[in-house]
């Protein structure tokens, strides 16, 4: 298990109204302040779009910092999670679960509320949440209003 105090985790949209490149340098960004302030372990959702760009920051940011962990809080086995996915993004995906430190399936099956137990899950066992809000609406948008009722940090990207 990790240790809340130093663990962050991340939750944003499958599709960008940003650019990428700008996503992923505040996000780069985001990542190393808290590694300064001795976070270890980021959990992200396996996802598309904010999800994935956040394990890629974590793989590429670990060559540097070998102490930080990348776990994936999935919401079903990722045959369930990826059913609907093209093949580029579910070899992505694969590719991604194989360099995680830990991966954890947090329902054994798709269930209507599986996606939201995960986001729970990640809060509930994080002090910060990196976010991508752009819209009210959506697991994002509840995600973040748990977050903040927890009392965790939020940093919006």
């Amino acid at each position: 298990m990790n240790n809340k105090a130093t663990t962050v985790c991340f939750s944003g949209h499958r599709v960008f109204q940003d650019p990428t490149a700008d996503i992923e340098k505040k996000l780069d960004k985001a990542v190393r302040d808290c590694i300064g302030k001795e976070a270890e372990c980021f959990i992200t959702g396996g996802a598309l779009g904010f999800d994935t760009l956040a394990a890629r920051t974590v793989i590429r940011l670990r060559e540097e910092f070998p102490q930080i962990k990348l776990i994936l809080a999935l919401p079903c086995p990722p045959e369930a999670q990826t059913l609907k996915w093209s093949a580029p993004q579910v070899a992505e995906y694969r590719e991604i679960l194989g360099l995680a430190d830990d991966v954890r399936i947090l329902s054994q099956t798709y269930t209507q509320s599986c996606m939201l137990d995960r986001n729970r899950y990640m809060v509930d066992s994080s002090s910060t949440l990196i976010h991508y809000l752009r819209s009210n609406r959506g697991g994002t948008s509840y995600t973040v209003s748990y977050a903040q009722k927890q009392n965790i940090q939020l940093i919006g990207i």
